[in-house]
């Protein structure tokens, strides 16, 4: 039973850094029917700026900042990475009314994030040291890193913000307008380009805080955000692109599974329950778990 109850709650701390994620894909595609895959290296960008402000590389002691200093900087760099994303991938693509070239355009600038820190920061990987302690805590026999609660806690804290934010303010009702309906949103007077360019921060936001919450339960690297950006984005596609509560629900299975699999089966494995379970809702509910079938007039 202790043994359950500790994979449930391994696989729940993962399942909701997955959800966090996809909530940054939600928004971006909510505003611009885009998907941003720079993600997965704009969540590295997060972890290696975190570290850089926190740690000494070359000692690997605590180099003396107050924990503020590196969640001020990856927020700041979040911020200058979606609004470049924005700028230099996706407005041309969307510009040329091309259907596919910011795929290539969002991929490309993710290339350039990994290569520019493989370059001026480092190939290697690393310990962040958690600013809680790396002792776990007990309860019931049951083993949880302080960690894997402040990471819990700020992912539901961000995600209950972002849905606030959407529902009752007026920038929250501008997103949620021109993902609607972009026309009607412009003639109403709504900014539609400084509306996707929020979206795009706030989703660069979202992906570094992802990236400084999970370095300590991992290892900080430039490699680090490219499986769980893959895995984010299954999230959204078994939950539902546009439903936040099929988002927390596709990132719950999707973490519990991979620890089931990895404890039950093998941890060569742990990735393929969620797999097949994406590929089995593409294949019967493209909408996702939770998505709206969206009917196209023609």
């Amino acid at each position: 039973m202790t043994e359950i109850l500790q994979i449930l709650v391994t696989g729940s701390v993962f399942g909701i850094i997955y959800a966090l994620i996809a909530f940054g894909y939600n928004l971006t595609f909510s505003t611009s029917k885009t998907i941003n895959f720079s993600l997965g290296n704009i969540i590295m960008l997060g972890g290696v700026v975190g570290f850089s402000c926190y740690v000494d590389i070359r000692s690997g002691a605590l180099i003396g900042t107050p924990y503020i200093v590196p969640i001020i900087a990856v927020l700041v760099a979040g911020v200058i990475a979606g609004a470049a994303v924005h700028s230099f991938a996706v407005e041309p693509s969307l510009k040329l009314k091309s259907e596919y070239t910011w795929v290539l355009a969002t991929l490309a600038f993710g290339i350039i994030i990994r290569n520019g820190a493989e370059q001026l920061w480092s190939t290697g990987d690393y310990r962040f040291p958690s600013p809680l302690g790396d002792d776990p805590l007990r309860f019931a026999g049951v083993g949880i890193y302080p960690q894997e609660i402040l990471t819990v806690v700020v992912a539901t804290l961000i995600v209950f913000s972002i849905e606030a934010f959407k529902k009752y303010t007026i920038y929250g009702k501008a997103i949620q307008a021109v993902s609607e309906d972009k026309e009607t949103a412009m003639l109403m007077g709504i900014p539609q380009r400084q509306v996707v360019r929020i979206s795009f921060m706030m989703s660069g936001c979202i992906a570094t805080m992802a990236g400084l919450l999970i370095a300590p339960l991992t290892f900080v690297s430039a490699s680090m955000g490219t499986g769980i950006g893959i895995k984010a984005y299954a999230v959204s596609i078994i939950g539902g692109l546009e439903s936040g509560k099929g988002l927390v629900v596709g990132g719950l299975i999707l973490g519990i599974s991979e620890f089931l699999t990895a404890r039950y089966i093998s941890s060569g494995y742990k990735e393929l329950p969620g797999f097949i379970l994406l590929i089995l809702v593409i294949l019967v509910k493209p909408s996702g778990l939770f998505g709206r079938k969206v009917i196209k007039k023609v």
